[in-house]
């Protein structure tokens, strides 16, 4: 479990981050949402080390992350995997070099007990055989699995991924939220995604901040979210007028005032395959 207690963060005076108090809670996916300029990149890199806060605590598994010295922290970076936006593979190198790259980094495993254990991250994202091909070979979302079995090949505790999603297709993007969440269901990994694709909030969101300004300002889960009469959180969910349909359908369904199997022929009054009713005839 991650405890964020009243966090700050500022830049030449200015504050990114005004107090913020969150719980990330363990074995679930935790997603951080928020408009450009919000404060979540700011929030997500405080978490992990890459900028110092202010003021306020980080608690990892009770321990103040902030107020550890630099060889505490590296213990603690141990057990955090990291999904970059971009993968972040590193061009040069073969799929298994990049995933073996932190076993030399952190363990002092043999080659072979290296190569089994990319061999079994691998299985576990559906990449069995790409051991030997360059990123170049690989599609988008091949890319973004490598990156997830680089990022669990240490065993973490905790997972940081930023934009899962980016530049895929919505097919491809709904694989990677289903690996993400299957991963930390099966491991209980704390996992922590800072996204954009409010499909993913809808699919994959046991547990949503919505950031605005810098303060939380709503906090719940996917079908709360639904419910939810935040006027800021639903404009930036529900922005269109598409969403905001599927989301009074959603509501409806939730309710069970109308079933998730439905019969759209039946709801829309019309018998055509299509759903187009037939054009009226012309009697003149």
């Amino acid at each position: 479990m991650i405890e964020v207690k009243n966090l700050r963060k500022g830049f030449e005076g200015k504050a990114v981050l005004k107090g913020v108090d969150v719980t990330m809670q363990s074995g679930k996916c935790n997603l951080i949402i928020g408009s450009s300029g919000s404060g979540k990149t700011v929030f997500i890199k405080c978490m992990v080390g890459l900028f110092q806060p202010d003021s306020g605590q980080i608690l990892y598994n009770g321990q103040d992350f902030t107020a550890m010295t630099v060889e505490q922290k590296k213990e603690v970076r141990k057990e955090i995997g990291m999904l970059f936006q971009g993968s972040a593979l590193f061009s040069s190198m073969t799929v298994e070099d990049n995933i073996i790259f932190p076993l030399d980094m952190f363990t002092t495993m043999t080659r072979r007990q290296k190569l089994d254990r990319v061999n079994e991250v691998l299985d576990r994202v559906n990449l069995k055989g790409a051991n030997k091909k360059f990123p170049a070979e690989l599609s988008g979302g091949m890319m973004k699995r490598v990156g997830i079995a680089r990022a669990i090949v240490l065993n973490p505790k905790y997972l940081f991924v930023d934009e899962p999603n980016s530049g895929l297709d919505p097919q491809t993007s709904g694989l990677i939220d289903k690996l993400i969440q299957e991963i930390t269901l099966e491991y209980g990994i704390t996992t922590v995604i800072n996204t954009h694709d409010m499909n993913s909030v809808m699919e994959i969101g046991d547990h949503i901040v919505y950031m605005y300004q810098g303060e939380k300002e709503w906090e719940g889960n996917s079908k709360e979210i639904i419910f939810s009469k935040n006027q800021r959180l639903n404009e930036f969910i529900f922005a269109s007028d598409f969403l905001r349909d599927a989301k009074d359908m959603r509501m409806l369904e939730e309710t069970g005032k109308v079933s998730e199997d439905r019969n759209m022929q039946q709801l829309t009054g019309t018998n055509a395959p299509d759903l187009v009713p037939p054009p009226k005839e012309n009697k003149a």
